[in-house]
């Protein structure tokens, strides 16, 4: 009988275990998962250049038109808008893409995580990029 309750004990302490760190345990293969890792700025530039200086423009200063979209232009990232300056909503519209306010704009904000095209590091490492030139 003692064996057989030191035996559940053992279990249900280990189950507890188990779920406080499933509670706690980050995913990375879920989009918005960029913001827990450390970004390199050297390797967000290389990113940056490859996937958003099209749009976004050379060192992000802006000035891509965008037909369609309110104010006519792509935003530019420096200086990058305030509501946007944050890690975890620059994470957000890279893993999850946007679409400008405007009707029939032009282009959209690709969802770089979502498709895969970014892997969460390169996405941390873009937003790295992003600070350190707004600095």
């Amino acid at each position: 009988m003692l064996r057989k309750r030191n035996t559940f004990i053992v279990l249900s302490i280990g189950l507890v275990v188990l779920i406080l760190a499933a509670c706690g345990a980050k995913d990375v293969t879920k989009p918005g998962k960029a913001v827990n890792l450390s970004g390199d700025p050297v390797a967000g530039k290389v990113v940056y250049d490859g996937y958003c200086k099209s749009c976004h423009g050379v060192e992000a200063v802006g000035g891509v038109a965008n037909p369609g979209s309110t104010d006519g232009t792509i935003p530019e990232l420096k200086p990058i808008d305030e509501e946007f300056s944050t890690v975890a909503s620059m994470d957000l519209v890279i893993e999850h893409g946007s679409v400008p306010e405007g009707e029939k704009t032009a282009s959209k904000m690709p969802a770089f995580g979502d498709d895969g095209t970014l892997k969460p590091q390169q996405i941390a490492d873009v937003i790295a990029y992003i600070l350190e030139i707004n600095k």
